[in-house]
């Protein structure tokens, strides 16, 4: 079809253009056809329906491949034969509505700016947020949490960092990432529901935030699985900064679930704590520092971190806590 991109348009009346497509398919079948001329058989059959103008070039093409004479009354037009027609009339119909061609320019500024107020300042945007200054934290236990949900449920761009959560099981949760990001960076922290993943993405927009994040903190732009990630120096090197790590880490990717066995018929119930990553470094510095502090856990699979016993998932709950008051309720009940 491509080769026929600017070939003209064939038109005829709608019962002479049925006609017409209907003795050319009596000598070949219409598969054949438009292998042939390389279209679909749908086109065919909306040709043969006189629902639509023919390309001319083709019809020319099944007509010597068939021996089939070109109608005399068939008219042609460019291709694009309607476009000046129909930018007449919609000029016209926009002069009678606002009196110019292009639509109220104070409309247009008020919406742009109800577009920017909402959501355009906080877009990643190369020119727009290159230079904007950002507050450059001192290092500190809420500055590891930080790292620890990004390590966990967070992504690093060129010009962004996003962190996303549940829509719903994590709603709470996000205001406290929200307070959490402007206390550190006092920067504003967009917002992007998405329904269809039933998540919202948390996001700040600065190619300098993005720089200091990297060459100061220890982020890496890009995959995270295909990085290897780990907990920072910086943080490992420090216990309470390794606490907090870890809590931002389990209270993202981490979960509290009900584990259910049963002895002579007798249901019995406790909780326990996993955390899952698919980088080896990650799970070694988590499990360390979780030994460290006196919690017994196992690697399972070498992705999966458990916290057992009532008495670990306790200890771990008073020494590391949790922000995620999902994680809170599961403990409570």
């Amino acid at each position: 079809m491509a080769g026929h991109f600017n070939s003209k348009r064939a038109f005829l009346p709608q019962t002479k253009q049925t006609q017409f497509i209907n003795k050319i398919l009596l000598k070949i079948p219409i598969k054949k056809a438009a292998k042939l001329c390389n279209v679909s058989e749908r086109t065919i059959r909306d040709w043969r329906r006189g629902k639509f103008s023919m390309d001319l070039k083709i019809i020319q093409e099944l007509c010597l491949k068939t021996n089939t004479s070109l109608p005399r009354n068939i008219k042609t037009k460019n291709r694009y034969w309607y476009v000046n027609n129909g930018a007449s009339i919609g000029g016209i119909a926009v002069f009678k509505k606002y009196g110019r061609i292009g639509g109220d320019p104070e409309y247009r500024k008020k919406k742009w700016f109800e577009w920017w107020e909402k959501e355009g300042k906080f877009k990643k945007h190369p020119i727009i947020n290159v230079c904007l200054p950002v507050k450059k934290p001192r290092k500190s236990q809420k500055l590891a949490e930080f790292i620890g949900i990004v390590l966990g449920d967070g992504g690093v761009t060129k010009y962004q960092i996003t962190i996303t959560l549940h829509h719903k099981d994590d709603k709470n949760y996000g205001k406290f990432v929200v307070n959490l990001i402007k206390d550190l960076f006092n920067l504003p922290v967009g917002k992007c529901h998405r329904k269809k993943f039933s998540v919202i993405n948390y996001s700040i927009s600065r190619k300098n935030l993005v720089n200091f994040c990297v060459k100061n903190l220890g982020l890496k732009i890009g995959n995270k699985i295909r990085h290897q990630i780990d907990i920072p120096k910086w943080i490992k090197r420090s216990n309470k900064f390794s606490v907090a790590c870890v809590r931002g880490l389990i209270d993202t990717d981490g979960s509290i679930f009900i584990h259910k066995y049963k002895i002579n018929n007798t249901w019995y119930k406790y909780k326990k704590i996993s955390f899952v990553s698919l980088s080896k470094p990650l799970i070694q510095s988590v499990f360390k520092i979780l030994k460290r502090n006196g919690i017994k856990s196992r690697i399972c699979q070498d992705k999966d971190i458990r916290i057992d016993s009532v008495k670990d998932v306790k200890n771990y709950l008073r020494i590391f806590g949790s922000h995620n008051s999902k994680h809170l309720k599961k403990h409570i009940k």
